[in-house]
């Protein structure tokens, strides 16, 4: 077996690339797929449950959390949260709430399949016969439905912009309405920094004061290495010299 059989569990982690141990999990993944070991189930199964953690991490409310509240919570507990993070329950269609209920069993029975059969995350008894390919695709298709319907379900869900952890790429159309609307006016102040004044669209308008090290850092983090390596050694700038003769 080969990543074609997950090309949703492959879009998933392409999207969440930034995430190291989803990263780590689908590695994890493809070795056990290209060398058919029965730890795929375990990785399989792990994977649903790291993407159900990185949608409560951008999608649950700190005033009305749903994260299971138990120490080591079940796999099910996973799901179940991510689903009501999603608000999927909110969506009155008796077909859909059908299907929504066979992907938490489809969950459930994928759980109870690695807590049987999976290798990777406990011991089990050492005669015990290699599984068949046939279990194996079960486990790993049955995985990558569940994390294509919640992956789906996510690039639809209405992100909070205050806190969210997406990259700027991922607001485009917004993007696109504020710099229609938003100019920009901006200066170096007397100590060095850049001040910007932001004239939103009645004509209110948002200051900005932004320390070279922080733009860069924030917009250009090869921009802040390069400035950081050539601070390194330059004399001091004019003003602390003439500080520190006066101290003498």
């Amino acid at each position: 077996m080969t990543l074609d059989w997950c090309p949703g569990i492959r879009e998933a982690c392409s999207y969440w690339r930034d995430a190291p141990m989803l990263q780590q999990t689908f590695e994890e993944l493809e070795r056990a797929l290209v060398e058919n070991n029965d730890a795929c189930i375990d990785s399989a199964k792990a994977i649903v449950e790291v993407v159900c953690q990185i949608i409560l991490q951008e999608l649950d409310s700190p005033s009305n959390p749903v994260r299971p509240a138990e120490a080591l919570p079940t796999f099910g507990a996973w799901m179940s949260a991510a689903v009501r993070a999603l608000k999927l329950g909110d969506i009155r269609h008796n077909g859909f709430q059908k299907l929504v209920s066979q992907h938490r069993k489809l969950t459930d029975s994928l759980g109870e399949l690695r807590n049987d059969a999976g290798t990777a995350s406990h011991g089990r008894e050492g005669f015990l016969q290699r599984l068949s390919a046939h279990h194996h695709r079960a486990a790993v298709l049955s995985a990558d439905a569940i994390v294509t319907f919640l992956h789906q379900a996510y690039l639809e869900a209405e992100l909070d912009l205050v806190r969210t952890r997406e990259p700027y790429e991922r607001f485009d159309h917004l993007h696109g309405l504020i710099d229609a609307h938003v100019s920009l006016q901006a200066e170096i102040d007397e100590e060095g920094f850049l001040t910007v004044d932001v004239t939103l669209p009645f004509g209110d308008i948002l200051p900005l004061r932004v320390e070279a090290s922080r733009l860069l850092y924030q917009l250009d983090r090869d921009a802040y290495v390069e400035a950081l390596n050539a601070s390194r050694g330059a004399p001091a700038p004019v003003a602390e010299q003439v500080g520190e003769q006066g101290e003498q």
